[in-house]
């Protein structure tokens, strides 16, 4: 057969391949069918047939939840204990010191690049906000925006903390940098004295510029930290009418059934967007002297009982929140997997990867319907036990069709960034 990685130019039909069931709107698991691709995309017409002997193929990737400002600095700030405190201390320090505007705009081009090779074609990055960072990070990424515009569509939220925001004061300018590179405004919560009028407040704001709006949510393993639960309460009360979406949620999982379960019934009622984490939360949650004893990943399985958008994603990559990672949604699926034992419950989870976060940014879903994109990510792996026992280095990635260079950037590329301050 023609080598994996080799395919011939101009129309092609991917002769047996393997799809998961959902991506067809079908109950099956998954489904072995033929691929027809011409002039960029799927169509109904045979072209020149090559063999895949059941390798699996997706839609390009959606990851909804990532820190681009903040990738690439674990050479040179590591987390010194691989706390969450340490994280925040040590990104802070390198914030303050480092993020020119030259040092950001490197570091998020090579992630790019990495997300690029492994088959994305859509991001949401957090920008840390806090002045005057807002004004250095908001304008590279409109450029790098611009330059990746017919690779990858980006977005951006800004990333401010819940006590900290100045509503009528410099927090205004934060706003309108938001407004202006059309972006989304988000926000930490976590408990404090007037948390319910601050969500009020933001929540206004949003409404009145027309902003979707995302939460870091309650990224903790304390079960009396419940912000998740006054965020529904204030979508509710206020009938916010844009998109709203939570992160992390790791509380709910150490909270008691009942307790739990009326903050989902709320989060359900509101219509809120719940994206899990499941890498990070893992690298940070319950550390401390001895074995870790929690994942630290939120109710997935039950927030989608209740009809509950939910979505996995990267989140953070080589910085002092999480030491690994390279923007690889073939990873997040294989770890989300296994931490949050998606294999044993139902034949949807892919949609996690692809239509629920379409869903949540306001994207066009990720299809293979005749007409869409021929933008595809195609894995040897020909059933999940092969697809996740391996991590797929050689798959081939298509974009308009064409195969494209999947070669991952060097790190020696930064060198030059990573000397300690």
């Amino acid at each position: 057969m023609t080598s994996f990685k080799t395919l011939p130019e101009g129309p092609v039909t991917l002769r047996n391949v393997t799809v998961p069931g959902c991506i067809l709107q079908s109950p099956q698991d998954l489904i072995r069918t033929d691929l027809h691709v011409a002039d960029g995309r799927l169509t109904d017409v045979p072209g020149k047939a090559v063999e895949m002997g059941g390798a699996m193929v997706f839609p390009c990737f959606i990851d909804m939840h990532t820190h681009l400002d903040k990738g690439h600095i674990w050479p040179r700030s590591p987390n010194p204990d691989g706390t969450f405190m340490g994280a925040l201390t040590t990104v802070g320090r390198d914030r303050v010191a480092r993020w020119s505007a030259g040092d950001v705009r490197r570091r998020m081009e090579f992630s790019l690049r990495c997300a690029w090779a492994h088959g994305t074609r859509a991001i949401r990055t957090h920008l840390d906000s806090l002045p005057p960072q807002d004004e250095i990070s908001w304008p590279v990424f409109a450029e790098m925006r611009d330059l990746w515009a017919d690779r990858i569509a980006l977005q951006a939220s800004c990333l401010v903390a819940v006590d900290t925001i100045d509503f009528d004061g410099r927090f205004r300018r934060t706003l309108d940098l938001v407004v202006e590179h059309g972006g989304v405004l988000g926000m930490v919560t976590y408990p404090c004295a007037d948390l319910e009028t601050r969500l009020l407040k933001f929540l206004k704001l949003a409404e009145d510029r027309g902003l979707d709006v995302d939460f870091h949510v309650d990224e903790t393993m304390d079960p009396t930290v419940d912000s998740l639960r006054s965020i529904a309460q204030a979508v509710i009360a206020t009938g916010f009418p844009h998109r709203v979406t939570v992160g992390h949620c790791c509380s709910l999982s150490t909270q008691d059934d009942a307790t739990a379960a009326r903050t989902m019934d709320l989060v359900a009622q509101a219509g809120l967007h719940v994206v899990s984490l499941p890498m990070c939360n893992l690298y940070l949650q319950d550390r401390g002297p001895g074995t870790p004893r929690r994942r630290g990943i939120t109710l997935v399985h039950e927030l989608k009982a209740r009809g509950v958008n939910v979505s996995f994603a990267s989140d953070n990559t080589r910085d002092p929140f999480y030491a690994y990672g390279d923007l690889d949604m073939i990873e997040v699926m294989r770890q989300a997997t296994r931490i949050g034992h998606l294999d044993h419950d139902a034949t949807d989870w892919t949609n996690a990867f692809l239509a629920n976060p379409a869903q949540a940014c306001g994207l066009q879903p990720p299809s293979l319907a005749l007409g869409a994109p021929a933008d595809l990510v195609i894995c040897k792996g020909r059933d999940w036990t092969e697809l996740f026992a391996r991590p797929q280095s050689d798959r081939i990635v298509l974009r308009a069709g064409r195969a494209i260079d999947t070669a991952l950037p060097d790190y020696s590329d930064l060198d030059d960034l990573m000397e300690p301050a």
